[in-house]
């Protein structure tokens, strides 16, 4: 509609009484959306705290296991048998704490320079107190003679190097001619290592290095070959 202004001209009113000029300005306005409403992401949220929550668990497994972790003493390279065992052929390892494994802590690892092998340490084993003498094998005087029996003829436990045994020498009863020929000889010696699972000439038979008197080497060595051999392990209170 039309009405008068102040100085008597015409003048556009909207019908609800808005002037013309405001109604043109509010339509030429654009309408601005309202920015959405952020949502919390809960399930972002869950995983990173599940995620903090498995590492913290894995650091305390981590710190367990390696606490119970002791360093012991193992074989750098290959050590035979009666050789002097240098600083460069060892080392220390961590493993589990073992009561059953006679181990060297690895603080000990100096004290072993210098003394001999009492028996062949294959690189990356264990070095056991066994392992290691400080005298040469065989001693002055003494021999090593390699003794072949079947199990039946063996102790019911596991021989270890220094064990005192008790080579016994039996001469077959078909054999024997009278009571004395069958008389059992008897032969001390030290053990020096074990060897299981040798295939021989009387089947499966288990070798055992012992030092004797090398007075004594030759006539066990040709007893060992008959297969007419016990050992006899004697009491290890020392």
């Amino acid at each position: 509609m039309t009405v008068a202004d102040a100085t008597g001209g015409p003048r556009t009113t909207s019908d609800r009484g808005v002037p013309g000029s405001l109604v043109s300005e509010v339509e030429a306005t654009p309408l601005v959306p309202s920015p959405p409403k952020g949502r919390r992401r809960w399930g972002l949220f869950s995983a990173m705290v599940l995620v903090v929550c498995l590492g913290a668990l894995g650091n305390v497994w981590l710190h367990a296991s390696t606490s119970t972790a002791q360093p012991v003493v193992a074989a750098r390279s290959t050590i035979e048998r009666g050789t002097l065992i240098g600083r460069d052929q060892l080392m220390t390892v961590r493993i589990d704490k073992d009561l059953a494994l006679r181990t060297v802590p690895g603080a000990g690892l100096d004290s072993l320079v210098g003394q001999r092998a009492s028996l062949d340490v294959a690189a990356g084993s264990l070095i056991t107190a066994e392992s290691v003498t400080a005298e040469n094998i065989p001693s002055e005087g003494h021999s090593l003679v390699g003794v072949a029996v079947s199990t039946g003829m063996l102790p019911g436990v596991e021989l270890v190097s220094g064990d005192e045994v008790q080579v016994v020498t039996t001469q077959d009863p078909l054999t024997a001619t009278d009571g004395a020929a069958a008389t059992p000889v008897t032969t001390r010696a030290v053990v020096v290592s074990e060897q299981t699972g040798v295939q021989g000439s009387n089947g499966t038979q288990t070798v055992v290095t012992v030092q004797v008197p090398t007075v004594d080497a030759p006539q066990l060595a040709a007893a060992s070959a008959t297969g007419t051999v016990a050992i006899v392990l004697d009491s290890r209170d020392r």
